[in-house]
């Protein structure tokens, strides 16, 4: 399975890329062991995807839970809480 992955604001500095494209193992199923998975790749993915709560996902464009399933050909973004004004 292959996904891309797209990293916005602090989450992409922190990483230090704006994508990139994986295959993770089949054991990871859904957003939040993608993140768990991702955050072993390297210190920056950890420290940037270790931020209970500071973090959310959309799965193709769409705001989605970390229960949210995952397959391959998504593509999946992480970024800050936005807020607006």
């Amino acid at each position: 399975m292959t996904i891309k992955v797209m990293y916005f604001a602090w989450v992409k500095q922190k990483i230090g890329m704006a994508e990139e494209v994986v295959s993770p193992p089949e054991d990871v199923r859904d957003v939040g062991a993608l993140m768990t998975w991702l955050s072993t790749r390297s210190s920056a993915h950890a420290e940037a995807l270790n931020r209970s709560g500071q973090v959310r996902a959309a799965v193709n464009h769409e705001f989605r839970r970390s229960d949210f399933p995952v397959k391959g050909g998504d593509e999946v973004a992480f970024f800050p809480p936005v807020t607006g004004g």
